[in-house]
């Protein structure tokens, strides 16, 4: 564990390493407790080196064995060692190798950065400086090299031997043990390099790419599991077809292989044709893992093999520029998951992300820009800021350019940039190249932090047949940044008619260009002429920019494009809005009844019967608001009990006012055919899932949901209606009866006892906290998985309003105890679980001060990690 220093890492003070290492041949001797690497280093002095510039190699807790120069080996007088640095100097003028042995321990390595033991498995994390946990090297994105790697282990327990690039050559050595040589022929950093080796069992396919070379695909995992990694191996096939399709872009190794690992403080990891990845985003099939696990698996293998371009053919020049991997792949898995399912749905789940995830983060003490200018802890910035927000900011320059521009900028990328370590600024030129545009002031998404706000009103004249909006930006103020700058927000708009079609619209001043306004200035008004009636406005169509939204709009309005809005994420966000609205209202004056109740009410069923709508956008539609995405709307003095209590009443309302209708489509969705994962199968049961919850309120008796659950043919019917009983019915011998059923059926399956973990671990009301912390003592329950902290900890906070928020403080202290415990072995888990406390500001004064008492807590433990010391100060600040 690195202890914090208070060191600051500063955009500005960049500069180029003074070597170069064009080579590195690394020998691996595996042993659980002994593993020994011997990493030979082929090193240039870079042309503006000083001839007496020491070579000061970064380091992370290691062991050093020895150190050769030029094949002497070197004395304690010749090097400074640490183990968290090495220095030498009195280096050849000229091109010199070093050799460098170390010893690990990876059967003890819990922060699971490095090389460690992972279910008997070896296996490494190298992002983002894991690397140097492994040998003494200059570990930073801009120092590429070639990579050739030998592994010596046991061939009865690591008979599988893999790292990166294409296989070599093999054999066997004496005392039953085995060698693998593996070539990596591109130069990629060290935070790409990977390496597993264990007794695993494999799926095989192969892919022929557009150019003719054969692709050997391998998915390794659990011996027994081989059969669940077939959906896995499926979407990998559908990323490398997209990726020629809509990319131009090939595969560029004879293999590429995938290994699922239980412990990984990630989802997954985009090592050059090595990837590793959690098996929860590996393994699936219909008795094991919900529609949405088959979505995100499809999601992540997709995104980690788009980092063969985004991300390893071009990598980022420092962590500053992480976004430029990141943020631009995640665009490029949103597009591919939108061409796979439905677009509009798709659009609306990223929509949903961002604002409960990246919206949060920009409004409180953790925000910073999309690239950020300082960290003390890369780690930390593996946010929702740089994936989430970065991805919006790439589908903004296509909103801006067109597709075809947007298209033409991405070829001069991949071509201008092949094998560098490239900026943001390299990335922004291109388009401004091909276009012929000038996008700096675009650039400050990138620059700045915080949502901008947009107001709007609207003002028609009848007479003149002329509709006017004034149209206003600001970004409220962020930590270190009072001040800010004007953005350039793309904004798209429709104009609805009276019969439900858009009006054609045409701006007195042409200032509104295939249905967008570029807003630019503070102020703007734009104002269409010969219309022939009113229209109602469709607002940020698309979510064209992620912004924050006020207007005067009138309720009739809003449930007018809320039912007919032809663009589908303008209607979902119509209806939304109403919901949180009314939400708001009601959770501070509670109303049990009143007209607009009636009047969502009628809206939602009208919504669930239409069936020209998908069953996966009607189900997104019925479901209202989080009590976290009404706590953020909120934004200060929040009364999480009020909000809980007011969501259980609307949903009541609207149970009760649709009984019959909701029930009768439930038992039409019922589903008699073979399970498929397919995005059509998985809407209607979505959609079905949801009219469960909600006629098992209005009939307030957990017999339908009971029903269900043990008719399910599958994990999606099964766990939802599971949910569905603990949530209404915690008490009921019923909903206990199912709870332990699922315990019984999959003790054996830690990823479904995941689940079983979570949907308690999300129960409201008094009895949450005891419950949580009677499972933290379950015999299935492990403080050093990760998956399992995250399922039962990290979930009542993030998850469980009420819970975690007891009028008493009892929720945080018992979190901030296990973040406590998570730290003494995993850094990086820790921090992560602890910005479960960065809107503890916008609470109501009690709670306020009982979250910042349990934050002084924390910070105040001797010998705190970076990892977690930097998000708890920087929450407190």
């Amino acid at each position: 564990m690195t202890i914090d220093t208070g060191k600051v890492y500063r955009l500005e003070d960049y500069r180029t390493s003074d070597y170069a290492i064009r080579a590195t041949h690394l020998v691996f001797r595996l042993d659980p407790r002994h593993a020994r690497v011997t990493a030979t280093l082929s090193v240039e002095r870079r042309e503006d080196t000083a001839f007496d510039a020491p070579l000061v190699l970064d380091g992370d807790g290691l062991k050093l064995l020895s150190v050769a120069l030029d094949g002497t080996r070197l004395t304690a007088q010749d090097y400074s060692a640490a183990p968290d640095q090495l220095t030498v100097a009195r280096l050849p003028k000229g091109p010199f190798t070093l050799v460098i042995e170390t010893e690990l321990a990876p059967e003890a390595n819990s922060a699971l950065m490095g090389l460690y033991l992972s279910n008997g498995v070896y296996c490494t994390q190298c992002e983002a400086e894991g690397f140097r946990r492994i040998t003494y090297f200059l570990d930073r994105p801009d120092v590429m090299s070639v990579y050739t790697v030998r592994i010596e282990a046991p061939k009865a327990t690591a008979p599988i031997l893999l790292s990166n690039g294409n296989p070599v050559e093999s054999g066997d050595l004496e005392d039953g043990w085995h060698y693998a040589v593996w070539h990596d022929p591109h130069l990629k950093p060290s935070y790409l390099f990977a390496l597993v080796a264990g007794d695993l069992g494999k799926i095989t396919d192969g892919f022929t790419t557009r150019s003719g070379r054969a692709v050997e695909l391998g998915i390794y995992v659990e011996k027994g599991k081989e059969a669940r990694a077939a959906y896995a191996m499926d979407a990998l096939k559908r990323s490398m077809h997209w990726d020629e399709d809509v990319f131009g872009l090939e595969y560029d190794l004879d293999v590429f292989n995938i290994v699922a690992v239980s412990d990984f403080n990630m989802g997954a990891m985009e090592n050059k044709g090595l990837n590793i990845f959690n098996d929860k985003y590996v393994l699936a099939d219909e008795e094991t893992a919900t529609d949405a696990d088959f979505a995100n698996i499809e999601a992540i293998i997709a995104h980690e093999y788009f980092h063969n371009w985004t991300g390893n053919r071009i990598t980022c020049r420092d962590w500053f520029q992480l976004c430029l991997k990141e943020g631009l792949t995640v665009f490029r898995d949103h597009e591919f998951s939108a061409d796979m399912r439905s677009r509009a749905v798709k659009r609306i789940a990223e929509v949903r992300t961002l604002k409960s995830l990246q919206f949060p983060e920009d409004q409180g003490p953790l925000a910073h820009p999309v690239r950020p200018r300082r960290y003390r802890e890369i780690n930390n910035f593996y946010t929702a800021t740089v994936y989430e927000k970065g991805s919006e900011v790439v589908r903004m320059i296509r909103t801006i350019l067109g597709a075809d521009t947007f298209r033409r900028g991405m070829d001069l990328y991949f071509e201008r940039h092949d094998g560098d370590a490239a900026t943001i600024e390299d990335f922004l030129k291109v388009f401004e190249d091909v276009s012929g545009r000038d996008l700096s002031q675009f650039a400050l998404w990138y620059h700045q932090a915080g949502t901008p706000h947009v107001s709007i009103s609207a003002a028609y004249d009848e007479a003149r047949g002329e509709l006017t909006l004034d149209i206003e930006q600001s970004v409220p103020p962020t930590p270190s940044e009072s001040r800010k700058r004007l953005m350039h927000i793309p904004l798209a708009i429709g104009l609805v008619g009276q019969d439900g079609s858009d009006l054609e619209a045409v701006s007195a001043d042409g200032s509104f260009v295939d249905g967008l306004i570029h807003l630019k200035k503070r102020r703007q008004v734009v104002r269409f002429a010969g219309l022939s009636q009113r229209p109602a406005v469709s607002l940020n169509r698309g979510f064209s920019a992620p912004v924050t939204l006020a207007s005067e709009q009138s309720v009739d309005d809003r449930l007018f494009l809320a039912r007919h809005d032809s663009d589908l994420v303008a209607r979902w966000q119509a209806l939304n809005g109403l919901l949180c609205d009314y939400l708001i209202e009601t959770s501070k004056t509670p109303v049990r009844q009143s007209n607009m109740t009636g009047r969502l009410a009628e809206v939602l069923g009208a919504i669930a019967a239409d069936d020209t709508l998908e069953p996966a956008y009607r189900a997104l539609a019925l479901t209202p608001p989080s009590e976290a995405d009404v706590a953020r709307e909120i934004g200060s003095n929040i009364d999480p009990d009020a909000i809980h209590d007011a969501r259980d009443a609307l949903i009541d309302a609207i149970a009760a006012a649709n009984r019959q209708s909701f029930e009768a489509l439930y038992g039409e969705l019922e589903d008699t055919d073979s399970f498929s994962s397919d995005a059509q199968s998985a809407g209607r049961r979505a959609l079905r899932n949801v009219l469960l919850d909600y006629a098992s309120a209005a009939r307030r008796t957990p017999e339908l949901a009971a029903g269900q659950y043990c008719q399910a043919t599958n994990m999606t019917e099964r766990a939802a209606a599971l949910a569905v009983l603990a949530h209404r019915f915690a008490s009921e011998p019923l909903s206990v009866s199912a709870l332990a059923d699922f315990e019984t059926r999959h003790a054996d399956n830690p990823l479904v006892l995941d689940k079983w973990f979570q949907i308690q671990a999300t129960i409201p009301g008094d009895a949450a906290l005891s419950r949580v912390e009677k499972l933290t003592r379950h015999g299935a329950f492990s403080i050093g998985n990760p998956n399992r902290v995250r399922s039962l900890i990290g979930t009542f906070a993030s998850s469980n309003q009420t819970g975690f928020h007891r009028a008493d403080g009892a929720g945080y202290r018992f979190f901030a105890d296990r973040i406590i415990e998570v730290e003494k072995r995993n850094p990086q888990v820790a921090a992560r679980l602890a910005t479960a406390f960065r809107s503890w500001r916008s609470l109501e004064p009690g709670r306020q001060e009982l979250a910042r008492v349990e934050l002084a807590r924390i910070v105040a433990v001797p010998g705190l990690s970076t990892d977690l010391k930097d998000i708890v100060d920087r929450t407190l600040a």
